[in-house]
């Protein structure tokens, strides 16, 4: 017996009425739409609807007609795409995004238009003493305490804020169209709701902090002779800036204003501690 070409063997004949309608490509891919639906065979199907729709659209003639079924079928198709695709770009342990999704969405707000069209805080958090938390409680409590941690960092985020999963223990919260004051505000409130938390409610004894640098760019409008910066860029600094929070004894924010490295909220009466220079850092 002669083996069925491939092609043969995996594409239904389409119905002989179909030429004798003279409908051509699109019914064509309609019919052999409809008998893979018949047969359960859903993503077969929704590729031909596909086809079917992509010629629809290039030759602007009337859309075909979708089985109901086959129409349900191709949205459910759909949500499982589109619940794929955000799963691939979300942390496994926290849910907060990962740093796929941290530096397409970087690339995207710093390259808008080509300038800076407004303003843009980065702010890079660590937990301190993690490695404290995992010894004295377990590493399946220091994951318990990973999440939580998220839950707070995203309490009240603005319209357009993220947080992302940087690495380990580390985050980064992104808030796009703010103003240096009100970055440092959020910046600064995130660490206080850690601070505060009742962490005695997961273990005895059990204490989180955070410390955070936060990189503020202004919008081009307010510092024309600014250099854009690229999102590593400002990684950096918003990295320099955290290493001057923990030199400065721990659950902390620091930032930059005026030319000088300050610490927000209740740290701002510490000591001041020698700051880390970052290459072309204003």
């Amino acid at each position: 017996m002669t083996a069925l070409r491939p092609e043969t063997a995996e594409t239904p004949q389409a119905d002989a009425s179909v030429d004798e309608q003279g409908s051509g490509p699109i019914s064509l891919h309609e019919s052999i739409a409809t008998l893979f639906a018949s047969r359960g065979q859903w993503r077969q199907a929704y590729q031909h609807l596909r086809s079917a729709l992509d010629l629809v659209h290039a030759d602007q003639v009337e859309e075909p007609h979708v089985p109901e079924q086959l129409r349900r079928e191709v949205d459910r198709l759909r949500r499982e795409h589109a619940e794929a695709r955000e799963q691939s770009l979300r942390d496994s342990l926290t849910d907060s995004y990962n740093r796929r999704y941290l530096d397409q969405r970087l690339m995207d707000m710093l390259t808008e238009h080509g300038t800076r069209r407004h303003g843009l805080a980065i702010a890079l958090i660590d937990l301190d003493w993690f490695k404290q938390v995992n010894d004295t409680f377990g590493h399946l409590l220091g994951d318990r305490v990973l999440q939580r941690v998220v839950e707070l960092l995203q309490q009240g985020l603005p319209e357009g804020a993220f947080c992302a999963r940087y690495g380990g223990e580390e985050f980064v919260l992104v808030l796009p169209r703010v103003d240096a004051t009100t970055a440092v505000e959020i910046a600064e409130d995130a660490r206080e709701r850690v601070e505060r938390h009742a962490w005695t409610e997961i273990a005895p004894g059990l204490r989180v902090t955070v410390s955070a640098g936060l990189a503020y760019e202004p919008p081009a409008d307010e510092a024309p002779e600014r250099p854009a910066v690229s999102a590593e860029q400002q990684l950096l600094r918003a990295d320099s800036l955290l290493y001057t929070a923990k030199q400065s004894g721990r659950n902390a924010v620091a930032y930059r204003a005026d030319g000088r490295v300050r610490l927000a909220g209740a740290a701002s009466g510490r000591r001041a501690i020698t700051e880390t220079r970052v290459l072309g850092y204003y």
